[in-house]
């Protein structure tokens, strides 16, 4: 069983309705542009705001390139394979 798998993905009481419940609001995925959104690499589908992810220090440098996550159990998950999430398409 992985890290999410234990997590309760239909929790929305924090605001989203990713893993954690970190989703970006509606309204901020709307007044963010385009270069500035990106996917979460561990929890695919997942928008991440760039700048609220750096923020909260979810994000991972690996290789020349940083990785950006909806949560904290994304990192770790990241950092356990790095190589998976980093070449995931």
């Amino acid at each position: 069983m992985t890290a999410h798998e234990n997590l309760n993905l239909t929790d929305t009481s924090s605001g989203g309705g990713s893993c954690c419940g970190h989703t970006p609001s509606e309204e901020a995925i709307a007044q963010t542009p385009a270069e500035e959104m990106t996917e979460c690499k561990v929890m695919a589908g997942t928008p991440v705001v760039k700048a609220q992810a750096e923020e909260a220090g979810l994000y991972r440098d690996y290789q020349g390139q940083r990785y950006w996550f909806c949560c904290a159990a994304c990192g770790p998950l990241f950092d356990a394979d790095p190589d998976r999430y980093a070449n995931a398409a």
